[in-house]
């Protein structure tokens, strides 16, 4: 399954914008965006999430792309396409609206992030520091292996 998601990156003073997942979300640091409905083009989206997430207003006219990942997600059988972009700015106090998914937010120094950021994100920030547009995760070489290691177990049940 393909999914087209989006995320926001919001820098002040050398730090970035995370929101913290409650502990029942996986505990860990993550950005803020979602998927990309329908009827709506990336920057309306991530416009709707920046305001559901954490109550804060950031215009289209406001955000620039900077990365696309590619990524699959094996564990789910999730492809997914993720446009990350860039505010030049927002208005509002971020605070977690949504908390029965992120137990708060927390403004993470940028060249220092604490273990509990994702790799993806983390492969994400990486690039973007490198000036790459774009990049594909985890690398293919893990991808094709998982497919062929499923491939294999799906030949052994032919001899049930």
């Amino acid at each position: 399954m393909l999914i087209f998601a989006v995320r926001l990156i919001l820098e002040e003073k050398g730090n970035l914008l995370f929101l913290r997942q409650t502990k029942r979300n996986g505990g860990r640091y993550t950005l803020i965006g979602g998927n990309v409905e329908e009827q709506e083009f990336a920057r309306e989206a991530l416009v709707r999430e920046a305001k559901e997430e954490a109550d804060i207003q950031v215009l289209p006219e406001h955000l620039s792309l900077v990365h696309v990942l590619h990524r699959h997600k094996l564990a789910k059988n999730e492809t997914l396409l993720v446009l990350y972009f860039k505010a030049s700015a927002f208005n509002g106090e971020p605070e977690s609206k949504e908390t029965h998914k992120f137990k708060d937010v927390a403004w993470l120094p940028d060249n220092s992030l604490p273990e509990e950021v994702s790799k993806p994100t983390r492969h994400v920030l990486d690039c973007i520091r490198r000036g790459e547009i774009y990049s594909e995760f985890p690398a293919r070489k893990k991808v094709l292996a998982f497919w062929e290691e499923l491939g294999q177990k799906w030949i052994g049940l032919g001899d049930f």
